[in-house]
């Protein structure tokens, strides 16, 4: 197999050993004919369920309020004091590991654990339309904030994609959208986060009050400081439609980094100039020689149905799945469209990205869509409860689902990486502001990069990009032997070495003593301890490494093995 590397040479790869087929990969590629009769419809209805939730409880039980919220929160609050420490095991949700998205095991709740639920946290509190600001509860999903908000001419400053990524899990874990570049990630554009404490204490943590360590240690922490219970964050104002600009990039990876970073790095260092930035970004990356880099720039209904423009409705559900649709822009070249702004929010929503497509293989054929592409998307955590341990094994093994977040001028070198670890295709592409901290977070920007500044990056904020790798590898499709976990664990060194992060939704492989060279634990680890977290919360690594699991005596080295 001959590749073209980042800096236009060639490189020839010995072939890979070929490996025998196995039970696993007949389930997995006739998976649908499950997926068809039977997780589809059990899918649309916990969809329909889930966009009717507020309308119904409203009905039942009057709208939500602060006072309701605090009962709530209050019941939340008596769990916890019901723990006895010297008996119970550490404290984490009563939510079912199957109900998360993450492809992990969540071992961390199959060992002796003390749930606590929250359930019953899953409403809108309130929206303030003339401070733009908006509260609601950690279980409200994607779907319900663009639902809420859109109506209002509002919107949050970044909107993950999937209808059932919740509130709680973009903070704690990973919320980017095609407007990071911008505002940074969904739990930066928070304003206060309220927690509930290893004691039972409830507190409200802003950027400026006596809990403003807490407020910035809360990202990425994955509910190992205290149970997130209510969330307050800014809402814009937005128009009907986005008026979507697809551009075809043609040569090698090096070329599509280029040109995926000067679509909105102006090479002047004019960052912060609107005229020059678009208000949203993405690439989609389908091989080593070809991408799609889309904009888009909010605008009016009145502008959108001028004479001569296209609106196309792409949220259909007979319409082709927006990877697809975008990916015609390689053979007609750049072309400009009008979509109605909840459908572009949402626009990966019905395919899973390009992952619908391994589970339901016809989905985005015209007939299916047709007939069949109202019931879209299968639900993954209804798909994760059919699978036993061993497809879950599979998985791993043989099927890729990272994110990378690197230095934008890093990331020809982590595409050419990504290329020759994983070859997996399409790759996402998604910027993301990351805003210079200096108090210890797990995240920051890199030590000197206000001295040298690159495209993108400000005084305040140096630019990353998002680099999500989901899919079949290359070998795997061929048949050829090829080791997820040793491909992770190449990546987490790649990661390490050049300043980046992995994003900790997906299987961590990484010792614990790597990771904490890979994130900065100075923060994190001081928070932990004065916030009683030790001994009550597992740590960040347990949570989400790929170990054993694990009895924990206090901090973060002193997490011992079963």
């Amino acid at each position: 197999m001959t590749q073209q590397s980042s800096i236009g040479t060639k490189k020839t790869k010995p072939p890979r050993e070929k490996r025998p087929a196995s039970l696993a990969d007949f389930v997995i590629q006739f998976r649908w004919i499950v997926a068809v009769p039977i997780l589809l419809p059990i899918s649309f209805l916990f969809y329909q369920w889930m966009h009717w939730r507020a309308a119904i409880r409203a009905y039942l039980y009057g709208p939500p309020s602060e006072k309701k919220h605090s009962a709530e929160v209050q019941k939340v609050q008596a769990s916890i004091r019901k723990r006895n420490p010297t008996v119970d095991g550490l404290i984490c949700t009563a939510r079912a590991p199957w109900l998360g998205v993450a492809l992990r095991n969540s071992e961390h709740k199959r060992s002796t654990r003390y749930e606590v639920e929250l359930g019953g946290l899953s409403s809108i509190v309130w929206i303030d339309t003339n401070r733009k600001l908006m509260k609601c509860e950690p279980m409200v999903v994607m779907s319900e904030l663009s639902n809420a908000t859109l109506p209002l001419g509002l919107a949050p400053e970044v909107l993950p994609e999937l209808d059932d990524l919740t509130v709680g899990g973009v903070i704690n874990g990973y919320g980017i959208e095609g407007s990071s570049h911008i505002y940074g990630l969904f739990a930066e554009t928070c304003t206060a986060f309220e927690l509930v404490l290893a004691d039972g204490t409830l507190v409200r943590a802003t950027a400026d009050n006596e809990y403003s360590d807490l407020f910035d240690a809360v990202p990425w922490s994955h509910g190992s400081l205290g149970l997130l219970v209510g969330v307050e964050f800014r809402l814009i104002e937005i128009k009907d439609y986005m008026r979507v600009t697809y551009t075809p990039v043609h040569g090698d990876l090096k070329d599509v980094a280029q040109a995926f970073c000067d679509a909105y790095c102006p090479r002047d260092l004019d960052q912060d100039n609107p005229k020059k930035v678009p208000e949203f970004v993405e690439g989609i990356v389908y091989s080593e020689t070809e991408a799609v880099i889309t904009t888009g720039q909010y605008a009016s209904k009145l502008e959108a149905q001028q004479k001569g423009n296209v609106i196309n409705p792409l949220g259909r559900w007979y319409k082709p799945w927006f990877h697809i649709h975008a990916q015609t822009a390689l053979t007609q070249g750049s072309f400009v469209e009008y979509v109605p702004v909840r459908q572009y929010y949402h626009r990966h929503t019905r395919s899973i990205y390009w992952e619908g497509g391994l589970i339901v293989p016809m989905g985005n054929h015209p007939l299916f869509r047709f007939f069949l592409g109202w019931l879209m998307p299968p639900k993954v955590s209804i798909l994760k409860l059919t699978q036993n341990d061993a497809i879950r094994r599979y998985y791993i093994q043989r099927h890729a689902c990272q994110d990378m977040l690197v230095p934008n001028h890093k990331l020809a070198e982590a595409l050419e990486f990504c290329h020759e670890t994983f070859e997996t295709y399409p790759v996402w592409l998604c910027p993301h502001r990351l805003f210079k901290k200096g108090t210890g977070t797990m995240l920051d920007a890199e030590k000197d990069f206000v001295k040298d500044k690159y495209p993108g990056d400000t005084d305040y904020a140096q630019m990353f990009t998002d680099v999500g790798i989901w899919g079949v590898p290359g070998p795997v499709i061929r048949q050829e032997v090829w080791d997820g976990v040793q491909a992770t664990l190449s990546m987490e060194k790649w990661l390490r070495k050049n300043n980046s992060y992995q994003c900790l939704y997906a299987v961590i492989e990484q010792s614990e003593e790597e990771f904490w060279k890979m994130f900065n634990p100075t923060l994190y680890t001081s928070v932990r301890k004065k916030y009683g977290a030790e001994g009550a919360f597992m740590s960040v690594y347990y949570k989400v490494s790929n170990t054993k699991k694990v009895k924990q005596v206090s901090g973060v080295s002193k997490d011992k093995k079963l």
